[in-house]
């Protein structure tokens, strides 16, 4: 009886992590808590391989819906995937030589600064003003997907919420679109992840299915939210996210 409730508010929190990600990305703040407190006799290691899994099917699943809608840059997005591909498996390969300690104190500052430019600049993210894609935001495609997928697979909960950011500031998306291209980014970091991951045994397929059936209906739920009421709404679940993030970090920080 305690292992079937254990895995229904397993399926819980995957579902609502699944629909976060899905319109805002950091869904991952609120499934790898879960699987922590799920699986306390396996490896971190195996609880961030078996994340992976899940929310690969959840990531796919909310790209197919946003592609029917969204008009994809692939002159950006295919560098920017690659690089976020190549440096997410050296991140997952790394994972116990980066102090992880490090990775949250510098993605804890990144949140606050993030959480004052967005409260700050009142219309960022609401108007969609895509510049050119020329040489010079290739350029940054490719380290900014290169950075951020080094960070997701040493550590990872936030990435997706880093990359709308990114995505926002620096290529003059509209949180809808951002949304849409973070998730193919991630597509990259979380697949390169687990060519690490799988072959190690770091994978638990039983638990890592059940949480991918349940972080997929969250992804599809957060897509059609995110199709549904556009930009103002992600924006405005953007900075909740990071308020909670902020939060989330900070007591894991001083405690």
């Amino acid at each position: 009886m305690q292992i079937e409730y254990a895995m229904a508010a397993l399926g819980f929190f995957a579902f609502f992590g699944g629909m976060i990600d899905a319109a805002v990305g950091g869904g991952g703040l609120v499934q790898v808590p879960a699987l922590l407190h799920a699986l306390p006799q396996h490896s971190l290691s195996t609880v961030f391989g078996t994340n992976k899994l899940a929310v690969l099917v959840g990531n796919i699943s909310s790209i197919f819906s946003y592609v029917k809608r969204i008009k994809i840059v692939w002159k950006l997005m295919f560098p920017t995937m690659v690089s976020a591909f190549i440096f997410s498996f050296l991140g997952a390969f790394s994972i116990s030589l980066v102090p992880k300690e490090v990775m949250e104190y510098v993605v804890f500052f990144v949140l606050i600064a993030m959480a004052i430019y967005t409260f700050a600049k009142k219309d960022l993210g609401r108007v969609h003003s895509a510049a050119q894609c020329g040489s010079r935001e290739i350029l940054l495609g490719i380290f900014f997907g290169g950075l951020v997928g080094f960070y997701d697979g040493v550590f990872g909960p936030g990435s997706g919420s880093l990359l709308l950011f990114i995505f926002v500031k620096y290529f003059g998306y509209d949180f809808l679109n951002a949304s849409a291209s973070a998730k193919l980014v991630n597509l990259g970091t979380f697949s390169a992840a687990l060519l690490f991951f799988i072959p190690s045994g770091h994978v638990l397929w039983v638990i890592g299915g059940l949480v991918a059936v349940c972080n997929m209906a969250g992804a599809l739920t957060g897509t059609f939210l995110a199709l549904r009421y556009g930009s103002g709404l992600i924006r405005i679940l953007f900075l909740f996210l990071l308020m909670f993030l902020i939060g989330r970090m900070g007591l894991s920080i001083l405690v």
